[in-house]
Order: C-alpha cells, then sequence, then structure tokens
C-alpha cells in the first residue's frame, strides 16, 4: 500500500493547521510557505476536505482555513480513508461485503484482512493532536515537516 501525495499532503496540511491554531483562520499561502507544497495543489485538497466537513473556511483578507474540530478528533485513518478513497492494501477487500468470486477459497484472504485490520487499528489509534505534540517534544523550535 502507497499513500499518494494528495494523501500525504492532506495530512501534512491538517497538522500544519492543528499546529498553528489560535481560533483565528490560517491563510493557504501561509501552509503553502511553510509546508513547501504548491497553492494550487493546497486549493485542490482543501476543497476536498472542506466539502467533507474536516475545514471550515472564510473568505476576505482575514480569510483561510481552519480545522472544522479539535486536532484530538480527527483520526490519521479518518484524513488519508477521505483523501485516498480507502486504505485496503489489496482491491478486493474495498467492498463490504467482499465481491471477489474467489473469496471464499482464497487461501490467502486471513492475511490481507489481518493487514487490513491492523493498518486500521493503527491509523486510528492516532490523532492529528498526537503528531503535533509528539513533533513538539522532541525538539520545540524546529519548524514541523512531513513527507
Amino acid at each position: 500500500m502507497t499513500i499518494s501525495t494528495r494523501g500525504r499532503y492532506a495530512l501534512r496540511l491538517m497538522i500544519d493547521l492543528a499546529q498553528h491554531n489560535t481560533g483565528e483562520y490560517i491563510a493557504l499561502k501561509d501552509v503553502c510557505k511553510r509546508q513547501q507544497i504548491s497553492i494550487k495543489y493546497l486549493e485542490q485538497i482543501v476543497s476536498q476536505l472542506g466539502k467533507s466537513g474536516f475545514l471550515k473556511s472564510a473568505r476576505g483578507s482575514q480569510g483561510g482555513y481552519q480545522l472544522a474540530k479539535a486536532p484530538e478528533e480527527y483520526t490519521i485513518g479518518s484524513i488519508l480513508r477521505q483523501t485516498e478513497g480507502g486504505l485496503a492494501p489489496v482491491s478486493c477487500l474495498k467492498d463490504q461485503p467482499n465481491q471477489c468470486p474467489h473469496y471464499k477459497k482464497c487461501l490467502s484472504v486471513p492475511f490481507w484482512e489481518g493487514l487490513y485490520r491492523t493498518i486500521n487499528e493503527y491509523m486510528e489509534g492516532v490523532t492529528l493532536a498526537d503528531l503535533v505534540e509528539e513533533k513538539k517534544n522532541e525538539n520545540p523550535s524546529m519548524p514541523v515537516y512531513f513527507l
């Protein structure tokens, strides 16, 4: 399983908004500068995250973006599922119930289901707040950049 650039950048955006949360809206150009991501790319991502209720936005000179909920309420899994469309390690696990004609006789299914369960448990167990706090504890004066 590979997380796309869209998913990685969405996570960086959300972490940046959590890290710089003062209650005010944050200009996208500021996030772009800190994260070194093109504004055109982030505009696409904020549009998607805004439509799904992850972000609030405001127009005008004091406008920008902010998290719609507290950082503790966003799991990494929820963010990546929103941008990636799912986290299944193999295509046959994307549908529930499983539609694969080989599902009942496939000997590898238990392995893939176990991996999928592990991925979901891990990603649901980590929040934006966890990542921001972990980075603060490492070196509080260092800017936060992610993959």
